[in-house]
């Protein structure tokens, strides 16, 4: 890291300041090094933050498609307040390639003098820098069983009615839409937003973002719904109720998201806002056990509905505090997150225009001790997992997620390692290059281990992307499998000029002399730290070379 490497720099100064007869060249090399520190530090000047913003707003407004290749990646909070704007600004200010993010204002948010210093001052800069800029809510659905809409009679109202006619407080896919148009603008309908609008009319692009977790009944429960029973009667199997509820949720979410959008007052929002939802995309525990689909919504067209709801989708690629998975076994979010490769295809086939990130978390400190069991859990090793995300993806945007009780001080040097892991993206030539255009090299020399009940139609889609390693555990592989080594190739060019760009790291603790396989290629040997290393390999050059982000 950058830091690291200066600091070093220091100590070297300050030791060759103590040798008198060289003082004169300590000086200058001590003076060199301070002004190299204070530089870090430092705002930007004019041109080069002018710069930043143009690469942020470029990058989040170009298309999936676009000619000039994949966008590149930005970093975001849910955090809208411990990670206030002006912290956010101040992070863009200094370079960070940092997509805004404000708190949503609720349907009833007036305009206070709390509400005033949080947003006026920030809006109004990203206004001048012409930045995009997301808003961050909580359940967007949720206020439907809230009053009024809780309160309506039952013919009306979009909970659950059940078959002894009670109102259970649980969104139903088979409910009236009417509530869920008015929810949608009664969501954008605050004299707090209408501001926020007029304080920046024209934004290249507005991320609305739901935390997305109200209560909707699962098709596993379906039968509990009267108007599900009324319609089609009992003892129907899981293809038809997945398929009646997914179907349910595309209708009544797109009214909503729809309201939402025609609610807004400004012209240039309404154009230029999307919408995305958390964990709205496939599922990352696909064929892990036999009832993993008790927790989906495959049907005979999609692995999820999310592409045909939302604009985009924010899965969570996290070490759960609640459950037994690592940053180091088969399952953890790299492991899982091999199954949303051909989900992502999908995506883009459904829906061109879906803006894919993921969101990210460690799972504080209680998960930290867990993991710090097999090597020290420091930012540099949870970045690094998350890089190996962002090269198995290459998503638009990666959101960290921390509680609403953390603080910046706190939780900062966590968030500090994902910028600099999206940052090196944008400053390396060799990373930018593989990231617009570079092709994700499958291992089809084995199967992903998750292989309960998988669907016919997805068996011959690629899902093991891990390359083969010296220090790969025996197999067969199962979920608790630890791998000391995870790694992945993208591909450039065609035989014999191919390029790959190599990327691995060593979540249990850094590794020397790995071999590695490329495939369709040969093994390299190179080191592997629990930070993430990158190296390029040329096809016509013997050994590969070591990219220093």
């Amino acid at each position: 890291m950058t830091f690291s490497r200066q600091a070093a720099g220091a100590r070297r100064a300050a030791t060759t300041f103590a040798v008198l007869f060289q003082i004169r060249k300590c000086v200058t090399q001590a003076t060199a090094v301070l002004l190299c520190l204070a530089a870090v530090n430092a705002p930007l000047s004019g041109g080069a933050l002018s710069s930043t913003a143009r690469a942020i707003r470029e990058e989040a407004t170009r298309a999936n498609n676009a000619a000039a290749g994949r966008p590149l990646p930005l970093a975001a909070h849910w955090n809208t307040h411990a990670f206030s704007p002006n912290y956010q600004l101040e992070k863009i200010e200094s370079g960070g390639y940092v997509l805004l993010s404000f708190a949503l204002p609720g349907p009833d948010a007036a305009l206070t003098p709390a509400a005033l210093a949080y947003y006026k001052a920030a809006i109004k800069r990203a206004a001048e820098l012409k930045l995009p800029i997301s808003l961050v809510g909580t359940n967007f659905a949720s206020i439907l069983y809230e009053p009024p809409y809780y309160l309506l009679p039952a013919s009306q109202n979009p909970n659950v009615i059940q078959r002894d006619g009670a109102i259970r407080k649980q969104l139903d896919p088979m409910g009236p839409v009417e509530p869920w148009i008015d929810a949608g603008r009664r969501l954008v309908s605050s004299s707090l937003l209408q501001q926020i609008e007029r304080w920046y009319p024209d934004p290249p692009l507005v991320v609305f973002v739901s935390n997305n977790e109200e209560s909707r009944i699962a098709w596993t429960a379906i039968e509990q719904s009267k108007r599900f029973l009324d319609a089609y009667g009992p003892a129907h199997d899981g293809d038809f109720k997945r398929s009646v509820v997914a179907q349910g949720w595309i209708e009544r979410y797109r009214a909503l998201l729809q309201a939402m959008r025609g609610g807004l007052i400004a012209p240039a929002w309404r154009s230029h806002s999307i919408f995305i939802g958390y964990d709205a995309f496939g599922p990352p525990h696909y064929a892990r056990w036999e009832q993993w689909d008790d927790y989906a919504l495959p049907t005979g067209r999609f692995i999820d509905p999310a592409p045909l709801i939302w604009d985009g989708g924010s899965p969570s690629f996290y070490l759960h505090n609640w459950n037994a998975s690592t940053d180091y076994n088969i399952w953890s979010p790299q492991g899982e997150a091999l199954n949303w490769v051909f989900m992502l295809r999908e995506a883009m086939r459904l829906n061109p225009r879906f803006w894919f990130g993921f969101s990210t978390w460690d799972g504080e400190q209680e998960k930290r001790d867990q993991l710090a069991k097999v090597a020290p859990f420091t930012p540099a090793r949870y970045a690094a997992m998350v890089q190996f995300g962002l090269w198995l993806l290459r998503p638009r945007c990666v959101r960290e997620f921390r509680g609403w009780t953390d603080s910046a001080e706190k939780a900062g040097p966590w968030l500090d390692a994902i910028l600099e892991a999206v940052g090196s993206i944008h400053r390396n030539g060799a990373l930018r290059r593989f990231w617009r255009r570079g092709e994700l090299a499958p291992n089809r020399a084995w199967k992903h281990p998750y292989q309960s009940r998988p669907v016919e139609r997805y068996a011959a889609e690629d899902r093991w992307f891990l390359l083969d390693t010296t220090l790969d555990p025996p197999r067969p592989y199962n979920a608790a499998t630890p791998l000391p080594v995870f790694s992945l190739s993208l591909v450039l060019g065609r035989a014999p000029r191919r390029e790959w760009l190599l990327y691995a790291h060593a979540p249990m603790g850094s590794r020397r002399n790995v071999g590695i396989t490329i495939p369709g290629y040969r093994q390299v040997v190179v080191d592997v730290s629990a930070g993430g290393s990158y190296y390029l390999i040329r096809e016509n050059r013997p050994s590969p070379e070591r990219i220093e982000p």
